[in-house]
């Protein structure tokens, strides 16, 4: 039987290009990256990554596209339905959140309200 529940966050093919990336390039052995929420910022609210050596409890696990991502447990009421991308521009590059739990956001894109 198929489960056909939508998954927490979707990752666009740069995305998980670049999560492979990290996670092959990682000094120690990693399931794949976790993502958080912390408070700080002009918004109130910034995505937080790391790399993620175990699942931990109650956390959400991705796995899509060949690579794992675990959503914080504390994080998952501010990602459902979350696009994680990766963009690279002539200064700066990194993960991006198309995120419609998103209110606003601050004017350098560091952090977020809800």
């Amino acid at each position: 039987m198929t489960d056909n529940t939508p998954q927490m966050i979707s990752l666009t093919d740069a995305a998980a290009v670049h999560v492979k990336t990290l996670v092959d390039q990682s000094d120690e052995p990693v399931l794949g990256l976790r993502v958080a929420i912390s408070t700080k910022g002009c918004s109130g609210l910034s995505y937080v990554f790391e790399y993620a050596k175990e699942k931990k409890p109650f956390e959400e696990e991705i796995d899509t596209k060949g690579v794992k991502v675990f959503i914080d447990p504390m994080a998952t009421m501010y990602l459902v339905g979350a696009e994680m991308d990766y963009v690279e521009e002539k200064m700066k590059s990194g993960f991006v959140f198309n995120n419609p739990n998103e209110k606003s956001r601050c004017g350098c894109g560091e952090s977020f309200n809800v």
